[in-house]
């Protein structure tokens, strides 16, 4: 089934209800927004675009972007989304490595791309309306939807093959498990579409729910408290560190949680306290899920009235868990060789199911050696209790979250040895009061040069992007190591102190 019959289906049975809201102001029904997408998929049929072809979205937030979502999906063609704070060195990597002939791009953005065998076209919502309707193509489970660009953790990203039905079978499992959607809510985009808050649309569409846009296409404190007020049901998409914000302005703001409904918190386990913390000030509007790229929001889930309980015996233990397995997995604790972990015992998390990916594109070698016997082998390290919830001890590969954004160190540390004065490096994540963790690089410099942060801070801005930068640079006279020569990066951490506003 092609994901894109759930908009035609809600565009006629609900023509006039509001559905695409900019801010507050409402600038299209669910009719406005279908009679969009078939205009932007003739465009994109005109241009020669078919069956199976790859069409990069690299936009910001904005109402275009889920037009753009629906059109691609619409004519059976595949959405490569694209992160816009990337650095254009690896837009242009994606771009190649996916094949992408066509991008679908904000006008500024999209003129640093210097690929001239690349189409970019900027769609614009005063544009988009045709009056001509064209049904979805017929699509199968398996065919490809949804080709996501991990960050890359040896050296390169890899493309995640995800597929119409894995999609569809996400957005079952969150009514199932996570969270009902009714037509009064309202799903506000403060994270980036070309993530998890993207593909949450598609619950919201099922459902003839709004969708809104802030204005910043962002996410701001004031801004997303003012629209809650406005528009009233929000429901929310948000890393661990945006519900720290959203909590630390309410309680300076005197705010509590009227106008939400419900935050939808992944990305990482939030810290015991601020969940302690959001919970108290805002209500129990919180759910979390667990999810990777690779198998998206859907392994684990703890629902609302577990995150709010205070008088069960273990809700502790329950608050500092990821949750219990969604319904259309399987989750187990092992490692590679497929042995099983005892309750308690620590290992890898393991998952399996419908909504696992295929694998990566192009990539074999990462494919099989991340699908084991049918099971993703997850890379996060964690231990399950008798009654069947996951707590995660360490996070895949050690990467860092910095205000929403995955940072991997080994793609940072790559960059930073390419230059002339960098020995050896080691890149970890410090705790930060505002971001959640920042990035810290531990240099070792090469004999005879001198040790300058600023020369290396913008060796780094040429190669990566602005986000992925350390914040710090640490002079080290030698890493510490094992036997077996591996830099121990808990020693590391345990040298850092949090960077904590005062």
């Amino acid at each position: 089934m092609n994901l894109a019959i759930w908009l035609e289906r809600t565009a006629l049975k609900h023509p006039k209800r509001e559905a695409l809201f900019l801010g507050s102001k409402c600038i299209g029904t669910y009719r406005d927004f279908w009679l969009a997408v078939c205009a932007l998929r003739a465009h994109l049929e005109k241009e020669g675009i078919k069956l199976g072809d790859r069409i990069a979205v690299y936009l910001p937030n904005c109402p275009e972007f889920l037009v753009a979502f629906y059109a691609v999906w619409s004519m059976g063609a595949v959405i490569v989304p694209i992160n816009f704070k990337l650095h254009t060195r690896e837009v242009s990597w994606i771009l190649e490595n996916a094949e992408c002939s066509y991008v679908l791009g904000d006008a500024v953005l999209s003129s640093k791309i210097n690929m001239p065998e690349v189409t970019v076209f900027t769609p614009k919502w005063e544009h988009l309306s045709t009056g001509e309707e064209l049904s979805p193509v017929s699509c199968s489970f398996n065919d490809l939807a949804w080709l996501f660009y991990t960050s890359g953790t040896t050296g390169k990203p890899k493309g995640v093959m995800i597929t119409h039905g894995m999609i569809k079978t996400m957005a079952l499992s969150y009514f199932a498990d996570v969270d009902q959607v009714y037509s009064s809510d309202t799903t506000l985009y403060a994270a980036p579409m070309s993530h998890g808050a993207g593909l949450y649309s598609i619950m919201h569409v099922l459902a003839g729910s709004r969708h809104a846009i802030p204005l910043s296409g962002g996410f701001d404190e004031e801004e997303i408290f003012n629209l809650a007020e406005k528009l009233n049901n929000i429901h929310m998409f948000a890393a661990p560190t945006m519900v720290k914000r959203l909590t630390n302005y309410a309680r300076k703001n005197n705010k509590d949680g009227s106008g939400f409904r419900t935050v939808v918190y992944a990305g990482g386990p939030m810290y015991f306290s601020d969940i302690i913390e959001g919970v108290d000030q805002l209500g129990p509007i919180f759910v979390q899920v667990y999810g990777q790229g690779e198998c998206p929001m859907g392994i684990t889930v703890l629902p609302r009235f577990q995150v709010a309980d205070r008088k069960s015996k273990k809700w502790k233990e329950r608050l500092q868990s990821v949750g219990y397995a969604q319904s259309a997995v399987e989750v187990k604790i092992g490692n590679n060789t497929g042995d099983i972990s005892k309750s308690g015992e620590t290992g890898e998390i393991m998952v399996r199911g419908d909504i696992v990916m295929p694998g990566y594109w192009n990539n074999r070698d990462a494919t099989s050696k991340t699908i084991i016997d049918g099971w993703l082998m997850t890379g996060d390290i964690g231990s399950m209790d008798g009654d069947g919830y996951v707590t995660m001890h360490d996070r895949s590969k050690d990467m860092i979250i910095s205000g929403g954004s995955n940072i991997y160190p080994r793609e940072v540390e790559e960059i930073l040895l390419l230059h002339k004065s960098v020995n050896e490096v080691s890149v970890v994540g410090r705790k930060n009061d505002e971001w959640g963790e920042e990035v810290v690089a531990f240099i070792v410099t090469e004999n005879g040069h001198e040790f300058s942060p600023e020369t290396l801070d913008k060796h780094c801005l040429k190669h990566i992007a602005r986000f992925k930068r350390p914040k710090d640079y640490i002079n080290i006279n030698k890493l510490p190591k094992n036997n077996y020569g591996k830099v121990l990066k808990t020693t590391l951490r345990k040298n850092l102190k949090p960077n904590i506003q005062s």
